[in-house]
C-alpha cells in the first residue's frame, strides 16, 4: 500500500509518535481500537428538570430508569424469585445500607455472602459485554481488581481448574472482606450500566439540594449538560447579574428553600433580612408566604419574616429588571416592567391598555416619579448580595462545571439535546431575534447566545463585551425569544400583585404545538446539520400534564420532563420521564414519586420506571456507527499513516 504524506502530514504523525513510538505500539493501538468500534454502542441515559430533588434523583442514576432491573429479570428471571430478584436490585442501588439492614434482620451471612458474590459476578458479566476487558480493567477498584478479573474472565474449565472460582469466593468470605467487595461490585455495576448521562438542564430551584446534585455529577465519570432557563439563572448570578441574583433569592425564599443558598453555598441573606424587617415590619406581605416543599421549614423560621423577605427581593428585582431592559431595547421586552404603571391612587395597574386592581399598595421604597431607581438601603443590600454571589467558592466552581461540562445544546449520535425550545413562527419558520450584531436565527442565534454568556462570565472586566455578557444571562433567563424558556413573557410580578388569572398566563412558544409535525422537527435537526431522515430532539422543562404524550412527530421528539420536582408532581402525576438510548434503541421510562431512600432499602421500593415507549431498530447499532466511532476511526487512520511512515523510513520509531 502506496500513502502520499506531505509534510503538514509528516509534521502531525512526528508528533503523534511521541505517544505511539514503535510499530509495535502503533498497532497494537489499531487492534485495540478497531475490536472497540465493533462492539455494541454504550447505553446513553437522559435525565431532566431535576430541580434539586437529590434523593430521587440518586437513584435514578442508581437504577439507570430501571435498565438494571431489567439486566437482573432478564439474566435470573428463569430461576431466581421476583422477591430475591428485588432484593438484588436493592443491594446494588444501595450497597451499605442493604447489608446492614440484612445483618439486623438475623440472616445467615456466610451462604448470602456466596449466593451474593455468584450473582454479582454474573451480573457484571452481562453488563460489562459492551466493552474491551481493558476498558473493564481500569474500572475495576484497585484492591479487588486481580480478583474481579479472575472471577470475570478466568477460563476456569479450558485450564483444569474447575474449584477455583468457588475457592476465591470463599477465600473472599473467610478474610471477611465480602462487605467491601459486594460494595465495589455494586457500584461499579452502576457505573457500567449507562456509558454517559446527559442532563437536559433545570438543576436548580424548587428542591432543596442542588448543590449535591451537582456535588454528585462532578464525581460522574460521563456527563454533559444542556443549561436550562433556571440552570443560567443561577450562573448569571455568579457572574455578578443582580437582577439575576434577585430572582434566585426571591424563588429561594418562595420554596423555602434558603438552605441552598445559605448552608450549602454559604451565601448569607443577613443584609437583606435586616433590610426587610426595616421596611417591611408592619406589613402583613400578602401572597408571599412561601409554598412549603421541603421537610426543614427554614429550621423552623417565622413563615412571616420569610414573607417580608421575599417581598424585599422582589420589589428589588422588578426595579433591577427595569433598569436592565431600559439598557437593551433589542430585549424586545419594554411591555414587561410594570412599576411605572401603577396608579398609585386607584390602587391599579395597567397592562395592555387595561387597568386592573391590585391586591396591596404598599411600596415604601418605590418612588412614583422615579419608580426603577433603588433607595441607598437596597442598593447597599444589593451590593452585599452580589458580593456573596462572587465570593461563594463552591458555587463558583459549580458554574465552572456547568461551563466545562454544558452548553445551550448539544449534538451527539445523530440526536440535536436542549432544555427549552426552538423559537419558532406560527408558520414553523425559524423566528428571527435582533441582537446587538444583528439578526439571529436557527442554530446561529443558539451559539451566539452561548457565545455571549461565555464571554460575560469568563473575560475581564475591563473588556468591552463583559457586562453585555453578563447582562444576557437575564434574558436567557426569561426573554421572550431565549431557547431556554419559551414564552412569551413571565408573569412574576401579576401572580404576586393580581388577582385576575387571566393576567397570569404565559403564552408558549409555538414550538411546543408544531412539535408534533414531524416536517418541522426534520427542519430543525437538519439546521443543527443532522440527518433530517433519522435525527431526534430531545428537550425538558415543559412539565408533561396528565393525559398529554412526552413523544411527538412520529418518535421524532421526546419531552422529558413529567415532573420529578415535588411542586409538579399535582400537575403531572408522575416524578418525571427518562429516556435510555441503548445499542437496540429508545427506551422512555415515567417515574412514580419516590419516597425516600431508607423506604426503597427497608421495602426493596424502587422507582417504578414503566415502559411507555420503545422504538426498536433493525440492526443493532455499534461504536463505529457513533459520534466518538466516527473520531476513533480518524485516529486508525491516522495510526496507519503512521505505521506507513515507521516501516518506510519517513520517521524513526523512538526506542
Amino acid at each position: 500500500m502506496t500513502m502520499e504524506l506531505n509534510q503538514s502530514d509528516l509534521k502531525y504523525l512526528e508528533l503523534l509518535s511521541t505517544k505511539y513510538r514503535t510499530i509495535e505500539e502503533a498497532s497494537t493501538e489499531i487492534i485495540n481500537l478497531t475490536a472497540i468500534q465493533n462492539l455494541p454502542k454504550g447505553t446513553e441515559h437522559f435525565i431532566s428538570d431535576i430541580h434539586g430533588e437529590y434523593e430521587a434523583f440518586q437513584h435514578i442514576l442508581k437504577n439507570a430508569s430501571g435498565a438494571i432491573k431489567l439486566k437482573i429479570d432478564e439474566t435470573f428471571g428463569g430461576y431466581v424469585s421476583p422477591e430475591e430478584r428485588n432484593s438484588l436490585a436493592t443491594l446494588i442501588y444501595y450497597p451499605e445500607e442493604k447489608l446492614e439492614l440484612i445483618k439486623k434482620q438475623g440472616f445467615d451471612m456466610e451462604p448470602f455472602y456466596k449466593k451474593t458474590l455468584h450473582r454479582l459476578i454474573t451480573l457484571l458479566s452481562v453488563v460489562t459485554v459492551k466493552f474491551t476487558r481493558s476498558y473493564v480493567r481500569k474500572r475495576m477498584p484497585k484492591e479487588f481488581a486481580y480478583i474481579i478479573e479472575e472471577l470475570l474472565y478466568g477460563d476456569t474449565v479450558a485450564h483444569g481448574k474447575e474449584n477455583y472460582k468457588e475457592t476465591l469466593i470463599d477465600t473472599i468470605v473467610e478474610t471477611r472482606v465480602a462487605d467491601d467487595f459486594i460494595i465495589e461490585m455494586s457500584n461499579m455495576i452502576s457505573r457500567l450500566a449507562v456509558h454517559r448521562l446527559h442532563v437536559l438542564g433545570d438543576i436548580f430551584d424548587r428542591g432543596t439540594d442542588a448543590d449535591l446534585v451537582l456535588n454528585a455529577l462532578t464525581e460522574h465519570h460521563r456527563v454533559d449538560i444542556q443549561w436550562g432557563n433556571h440552570d443560567i439563572l443561577w450562573m448569571g448570578a455568579a457572574a455578578g447579574n443582580t437582577a439575576c441574583i434577585a430572582n434566585v433569592i426571591r424563588i429561594c425564599t418562595r420554596y423555602d428553600n434558603l438552605h441552598t443558598l445559605e448552608v450549602g453555598y454559604g451565601i448569607s441573606i443577613r443584609p437583606l433580612l435586616t433590610f426587610a424587617m426595616a421596611t417591611y415590619g408592619d406589613d402583613p406581605c400578602p401572597n408571599f408566604k412561601p409554598i412549603v416543599s421541603t421537610k426543614d421549614a427554614l429550621a423552623a423560621s417565622d413563615f412571616n419574616a420569610l414573607a417580608k423577605i421575599s417581598k424585599a427581593i422582589a420589589v428589588i428585582q422588578f426595579k433591577l429588571e427595569g433598569q436592565l431592559i431600559h439598557r437593551h431595547p433589542h430585549y424586545e421586552m419594554d411591555d414587561m416592567p410594570l412599576l411605572h404603571k401603577i396608579d398609585f391612587e386607584k390602587q391599579t395597574v395597567e397592562i395592555d391598555g387595561k387597568h386592573y386592581p391590585m391586591n396591596q399598595i404598599s411600596f415604601p421604597t418605590i418612588d412614583p416619579a422615579d419608580p426603577y431607581k433603588l433607595t441607598e438601603m437596597e442598593e447597599a443590600v444589593v451590593d452585599r448580595l452580589r458580593d456573596a454571589f462572587l465570593e461563594s467558592e463552591l458555587l463558583q466552581n459549580h458554574v465552572r462545571f456547568l461551563f466545562s461540562t454544558g452548553s445551550i445544546y448539544k449534538c451527539y449520535n445523530n440526536n440535536l439535546l436542549f432544555h427549552g425550545c426552538m423559537p419558532l413562527n406560527e408558520d414553523g419558520t425559524f423566528m428571527s431575534i435582533m441582537t446587538d450584531d444583528g439578526p439571529m436565527k436557527g442554530k446561529e442565534w443558539f451559539d451566539y447566545a452561548e457565545k455571549l454568556v461565555r464571554t460575560g462570565y469568563f473575560s475581564g472586566n475591563d473588556e468591552p463585551d463583559k457586562q453585555r455578557g453578563v447582562d444576557f444571562f437575564w434574558y436567557l433567563w426569561c426573554g421572550y425569544k431565549s431557547p431556554l424558556f419559551g414564552k412569551k413573557r413571565i408573569t412574576t410580578f401579576e401572580r404576586l400583585f393580581l388577582e385576575d388569572k387571566e393576567t397570569w398566563k404565559e403564552p408558549k412558544n409555538p414550538y411546543y404545538t408544531l412539535m408534533d409535525d414531524e416536517k418541522i422537527i426534520m427542519d430543525i435537526v437538519e439546521e443543527f446539520g443532522l440527518d433530517r431522515e433519522t435525527a431526534h430532539v430531545m428537550n425538558g422543562h415543559m412539565p408533561v400534564k396528565k393525559g398529554s404524550n412526552p413523544i411527538h412527530a412520529n418518535g421524532r421528539a421526546f419531552v422529558i420532563d413529567g415532573g420529578l420536582s415535588k411542586a409538579y408532581q399535582k400537575t403531572t402525576g408522575i416524578a418525571g420521564y427518562s429516556l435510555i438510548y441503548n445499542s437496540y434503541g429508545f427506551v422512555l421510562a415515567a417515574h412514580e414519586p419516590f419516597e425516600s431512600k431508607e423506604v426503597a432499602v427497608r421495602e426493596e421500593k424502587d422507582i417504578v420506571s414503566t415502559r411507555v415507549a420503545k422504538q426498536d431498530i433493525y440492526k443493532r447499532i455499534l461504536n463505529k456507527d457513533t459520534d466518538p466511532g466516527k473520531r476513533n476511526q480518524e485516529h486508525i487512520e491516522d495510526l496507519k499513516k503512521l505505521l506507513y511512515a515507521f516501516r518506510n523510513g519517513l520517521i524513526n520509531e523512538k526506542q
